[in-house]
Order: C-alpha cells, then structure tokens, then sequence
C-alpha cells in the first residue's frame, strides 16, 4: 500500500495537472449553467466525509448525497449521532439528500405472485448478509426510513428519489418504488467514477484521466464517502483534481432536483 506522504504527492501532482487548464476556462463560467453535470455521493464507511465537505464548500459545489445507516469508521453508523452535525452542515450549504434504503439492501431477485415480493439482501444493520423475502410495502418502508432519518438529522426534506444499492433494481421493483412515491436514480456509464474498484488495477491516475476524457454534459457522477476494499482511497487523490478539471472544460455543477429528467417528478412530490 503506498505511503500517506506518496498519497499525498500524488495528489498535489493531480490536482496541479487540473488547475493548468482553469484560467482559460474561468472566462467561460457564466451564471447559467449550460454544461451541467450531476455530482452525486453514495454513503460508505465516512472516512472521507470531512474531506469531501471541504472540497465542496471549496469549489462552490453543491451535490446529491444518497444515504443509507452503513457501518462507518466511527464505530456506528452514517446516519447516527456522531454524523448529524456533517449532515445538517452540508444541508446548510444547499446540497440535497435522498434514499439508499436503510440497511442498504440489495434486490436479489423479484417473486413470482400476484403482489410483488423481493429477495432482499441487507448489507448494513443487524441483519446484514442475511436473504428476507420482502413485500413491496417492507421495501417501501426501508426507502422512506432513511429519508425520514434524513429529514430529522438535516432539518431539510429530502428529494423524492432513492438509488437501489449496487443499483441492483427490476422493472417490479421500480414499479413498487415509484407507487410509494420514490423514482429511482442510477448513474452515467462515465459518470462512474471508480472508487469501489481495486486500485491495484485502476489506479487513481488512471480514473482521472478517465472521467476527463468521457464524461459529457449530463451525466449523473458517482463516487462514495469512503469505500473499505480500496487501499489507495480515491476521493484524497481525485475529487477536487476532478471538479477542477471538469470546470476546465466548462462544466457546471447541479444537484438532482435541477435534472430535466426528475424536476417534475420532484415538483409534483412536494
């Protein structure tokens, strides 16, 4: 695993490529936002979480934060106590929140029957790793716990959208979903940004360069607050390098209730 002093070299030299190409495109920035691309934070261990608040409120960036009660660093989890403070600064900043089910819980599989059922996976909570059979009102009941988590430890109501763990989802469970009142949101080809991937094989530089190259206006990015299985974290290395860059190019940062393809579902799900 690279050294803490490497990891940090490494991302200075990143984020110095990124600014090299700003000046230019600074004139360009204009009030409308006419290359929008939508950044968006999947929950995860919170190791990065201080780290990304910073970046954002650096750069000026607001972004859409799918959450969910995952196990953190903090020996509890991301939407507990210790967290509510982090939560409720960045919905003082103007960020948006929605859904990524409670107990992050994986669609295994769709029933057979009448009603529509689920094979359900949990990942997080005290009944992680274990397959349920849910109904779709079990399901629809996960979705809105953590955005009614949300709402209380943000003081802000959360958008009318959630994102299926793993983005694992079938038309029946979309179905289900959206008669709650919950559409769902997934992400761009380019817009995902890597940082679940082993860095053994996709090195920081290598994602950078990357989503440089293929992310087009409109695309729907996707990172997380910190990912256990990677050993060369992402976010230090290539957040702020991304944003920079991305600027560059002239792209421009919305949240999901700005998405010409959710606005009016959002609009009509006050």
């Amino acid at each position: 695993m690279p050294s803490a002093s490497s990891r940090a070299s490494r991302a200075a030299a990143l984020l110095a490529i990124a600014l090299a190409a700003v000046p230019a495109a600074w004139a360009q920035q204009g009030a409308s936002c006419e290359k929008p691309v939508y950044l968006t934070f999947d929950t995860g261990h919170m190791g990065v979480a201080p780290l990304v608040a910073d970046v954002l409120k650096r750069q000026n960036v607001r972004v859409t934060f799918f959450a969910a009660a995952e196990r953190t660093q903090t020996d509890g989890d991301s939407l507990d106590s210790h967290w509510a403070p982090w939560w409720k600064a960045r919905a003082a900043e103007g960020n948006e929140f929605a859904s990524h089910t409670y107990d992050h819980a994986y669609w295994r599989g769709d029933l057979k029957g009448v009603a529509p059922s689920f094979r359900i996976k949990p990942s997080a909570g005290a009944l992680a790793g274990r397959e349920f059979t849910w109904s779709a009102a079990e399901y629809c009941a996960n979705i809105s716990k953590a955005s009614e988590r949300l709402a209380l430890i943000t003081g802000k109501k959360p958008l009318p959208l959630f994102r299926a763990p793993g983005g694992k989802t079938s038309p029946r469970l979309l179905a289900a979903a959206k008669a709650c009142g919950f559409e769902h949101v997934g992400w761009s080809p380019a817009g995902f940004l890597g940082d679940e991937l082993p860095s053994e094989k996709f090195s920081n530089e290598k994602l950078l360069s990357q989503a440089l190259e293929t992310i087009r206006p409109g695309d729907i990015l996707l990172a997380h607050l910190g990912i256990w299985s990677r050993k060369d974290p992402w976010a230090p290395a290539n957040l702020e390098p991304l944003i920079v860059g991305l600027k560059a190019k002239g792209f421009c940062f919305e949240t999901l209730r700005q998405h010409p393809q959710y606005r009016a579902w959002i609009a009509s799900h006050p």
